[in-house]
Parts: structure tokens; sequence; C-alpha cells
């Protein structure tokens, strides 16, 4: 329990504390904190005896803390007498302070939008000063690891291959599968009007060899590897994993980031072939039930409309969609600082950017190829 006794002659008062200031006895702590502060306004000087003090804890010393300056502020002169050495530190660490809050400056709304927009754009330009360091640190690395085979991870490379493509198969497969056929539909039912239901099947080999195969593979491997590498670098970064590599003497780029990355471009290409021949099946299945056009009449149609340079194009974009996500995520996962929130924030970053990035890469890349008209 905590009590408290005082005693007055003439200005000064003393008080005497007794007992244990500590949590258990916040509402004793209270009590006795509001007697002194009541009977200690008015004198001139006043004195706290702590020498009588069973127990001390943070929150008593804050409690005391808080009457000396609630005393101070009344204009008394109030001191601490008695008290132990370990006590003297907890007093003096754990004291009473008042933190001045400052309500933010409030503009307009225009001034408030375009703050917003300036943040944004240095913030874009910070991403992009670091993703370019970080690219060049990569490049570095991956070129000594490749120019000496025995620097090269080939264990971590196909750990990393099976893990991001053999793994990937099942949900890239029936993803591009169902895209295939509700693209096949809607093209069969919009042609049908104007009684060219058959070039449903020039669409969809145009459409998912070019444009759908790749894009939906590289959504849904951001979605799933760039967010897995992001949270596995993230992790180890906020357990000292990294640190510890850097204290052993091996580069966290070339034995964490170069494997994943690597593995990541080689089995891209690999896993949009996966997508253009399941989304074509499910355009197969769709005009054979749908339209009454056979397997054999579908594949003919298909070989007339579509070339090898439009089932080149998904390919070639393949390895650049994968570098720009595994990139972003690695860049990401390195960022993360010591905190859960800190790892959630990085990961869906790491996401986000990646599926932007990979849908503006695929602009590009269908500007270009409309301009050397291949």
């Amino acid at each position: 329990m905590a009590h408290v006794s005082s005693r007055r002659t003439g200005e000064a008062v003393s008080f005497s504390l007794e007992g244990d200031w500590a949590l258990a006895c916040a509402a004793e702590m209270e009590r006795a904190a509001a007697t002194i502060a009541s009977e200690g306004r008015g004198a001139a000087r006043a004195a706290l005896d702590l020498s009588r003090i069973s127990s001390l804890d943070t929150a008593g010393a804050w409690v005391i803390g808080r009457t000396l300056a609630e005393l101070a502020g009344a204009g008394v002169e109030a001191k601490v007498e008695g008290a132990r050495p370990e006590h003297e530190i907890l007093l003096r660490e754990a004291h009473f302070r008042r933190f001045e809050t400052q309500s933010p400056a409030r503009g307009g709304l225009l001034v408030d939008i375009l703050a917003d927009l300036g943040r944004s754009v240095v913030s874009v330009g910070r991403d992009a000063f670091s993703g370019a360091v970080f690219l060049g640190e990569f490049v570095s690395v991956t070129g000594k690891a490749v120019a000496v085979a025995r620097r090269f991870r080939l264990t971590s490379f196909v750990h990393h291959m099976e893990n991001f493509g053999l793994r990937s198969v099942p949900i890239i497969a029936l993803i591009n599968l169902l895209v295939g056929a509700i693209v096949a539909q809607q093209g069969i039912f919009q042609l049908r009007r104007f009684g060219a239901s058959s070039y449903a099947v020039d669409l969809i080999g145009v459409l998912v060899l070019r444009e759908l195969g790749v894009l939906l593979s590289s959504i849904m491997i951001a979605g799933r590897s760039g967010s897995a590498i992001t949270a596995e670098l993230g992790s180890m970064k906020m357990r000292e994993e990294i640190d510890a590599l850097r204290v052993m003497g091996l580069s966290p780029m070339e034995t964490l980031v170069t494997p994943r990355i690597l593995a990541l471009v080689a089995a891209m290409p690999l896993l949009t072939f996966v997508a253009d021949m399941s989304a074509l099946f499910g355009g197969l299945l769709v005009c054979w039930g749908y339209e009454g056009i056979s397997p054999v009449a579908y594949l003919e149609w298909l070989q007339a409309a579509i070339g090898r340079n439009t089932f080149m194009v998904g390919i070639i974009k393949a390895p650049f969609m994968a570098f720009i996500i595994g990139l972003v995520s690695a860049m990401e996962g390195m960022s993360t600082k010591g905190s859960a929130e800190s790892l959630g924030r990085h990961v869906t970053a790491a996401v986000v950017k990646a599926i932007f990035m990979v849908i503006v890469v695929d602009g590009l890349f269908a500007i270009f190829f409309a301009a050397i008209k291949y």
C-alpha cells in the first residue's frame, strides 16, 4: 500500500512517502499524489521524503515526477529527500514529461493535393534511383557469378526453378484455361451477329499468344512468387540473417538474390508456353461445344490465323517480365526494416509495383512490335 503523511512548518511542508509505490498500488498512489498536490499548494517550499518507501517502480517514479511538476507549476519549490541510489536513478530516468503536440498546419484543398502529388513524385524518383543502384549491383554480382562457374549456386537455382516454375504450373494452367474459354465464348457471341463466329478462332489465337498468356502469367507470378521473394528476404533481414552473411564474408546479392531472379527469368518462358497452350485448349473446348467447330477445324483455322512471330511475341516478353518482377520483389525485401508491419508493407508494395511495371512494359512492347510490324 502507498501512504503519505505531511507536516507543515511555517511556509514549508514536508511529506513522508511510505509503502509500495508500484503499479500494483496505482489507486493508492493516485490518492496520495492528490493529497500532496492539494496540501502543497500555498506553501513556499515542499520536501518529499522517500526514505521509507519499501519498493518503487517506473509507475511510482512517474507519479512522483508528475506531482513534483504540479507543485512547481503552482509556484512551490519542491525537492526529493532521502531517496536510495537505485530510486534516484529510477526517478531520473522515468520522470514525468509533457509532450507538446502541434496540430498540423491546415492549408487549402488545392495545396494539400499539390503537396501529396509532390511527395508522390519524390517517392517515385527515390524508388527509381534505388532501383538503378540495385540493378547495377545485381548485374555486377551476376556477371562475376556467371564468369566464374564455381561461384554460381546451381543447387539454389534449381530449387527456385522448381518452386517458381514447376509448382506454379497448376494455377497458371487453370487460370489461362478459364480465360481462354471466356474469351472464346465472348468472341463467338459478339461475332455471331455479323455471321463471322468462325473468326473467334483468330481472335483467341492472336490475343492469347501475343498478350493474354504472358500478361496473366506475369500477374500470377507477381502475386505468388514475387510476394514469396519479398517475404523470404524481408524475414531474413528482420532476423539479421543477411547481416550474418555479410559478417561471414558472403554477398547477400550473390547468395540470395541472384539465384532467385535467374530462376524466375528461366521459368517464365516455360510458364508462358503452358499458359498459351492452356488458353488455346480452353478456347477449343468452348468453340467445339458452343459453336460446333470441331477440334480439327479449330486447329486448321488457328494455323492459318497465326504465325511464328505471333507465338514469339509472348515468349520474348516473358524473360523481361520475370526480370522486373524479381528485381522489384528482391529490392523491396532487402528494404524491410525490423518489424512485422514493415514486412507486410513491403510485400504489398512489391506486388503492386511489380504488376504495375509488368503492365507498363507490356504496353511498351506492344508499341515496339507494332512499330517494327512484327
